[in-house]
């Protein structure tokens, strides 16, 4: 990065925090509810931990890797539908048009993985004996863990006819099972209506 970019950003920042820190202190905002109160200490809680990871963590620490660490523990907090998008992540979520083939299973993140929430009646994943429940542990070689939920629907889906090999855990065994499927137009069924 080049040296008046780094002055630009160091200025940016400056003036962000001096921003913050005189909007939270001045008279009209002392009257925050205590879930604010409460949101700002825990900021310089990370702050303080991120200090100490800079000054005292034995290797040199990957401070964009501990960033985006903490950016997708924030949002996968809030629920099993949030996630933190990379730049190159969202960059290719928003480059995907949809369209493409797929193994015909929805997925949600539960316990940090992947879990199968619904499977496509007749879909390569209800062939495969895909069931709700399941945990996909891996998609290829990559640990679902450490991948968004935006970026896992990207993943499973293809071309038609490519092969799609997950790692799946089953709640009756804690070992993985390596399942090969291969991608197709899935025809996703109505909604079916039921009177009692």
């Amino acid at each position: 990065m080049p040296k008046i970019s780094k002055i630009l950003l160091l200025a940016a920042s400056v003036v962000l925090v001096l921003t913050v820190f005189l909007g939270v202190n001045s008279p009209g905002v002392n009257a925050a509810s205590e879930a604010q109160d409460g949101a700002y200490r825990q900021i310089n809680v990370y702050s303080e931990v991120l200090r100490h990871i800079q000054t005292d963590y034995v290797t040199e620490p990957d401070m964009s890797a501990v960033t985006n660490g903490a950016l997708r523990g924030l949002l996968e907090s809030l629920d099993a539908d949030s996630s933190y998008l990379s730049p190159a992540d969202y960059k290719a979520y928003k480059a995907d048009k949809g369209g493409k083939a797929q193994v015909g299973i929805n997925v949600s993140k539960r316990y940090g993985y992947a879990t199968v929430v619904s499977v496509v009646p007749g879909s390569p994943a209800d062939k495969a004996n895909l069931n709700d429940g399941d945990i996909i542990e891996a998609i290829g070689s990559q640990d679902t863990r450490d991948i968004s939920l935006a970026m896992l629907r990207l993943m499973l889906e293809g071309d038609a006819g490519s092969q799609l090999t997950v790692a799946v855990v089953r709640p009756q065994s804690a070992v993985p099972d390596k399942i090969t499927m291969t991608r197709t137009m899935v025809q996703v069924p109505a909604v079916s209506e039921t009177l009692y």
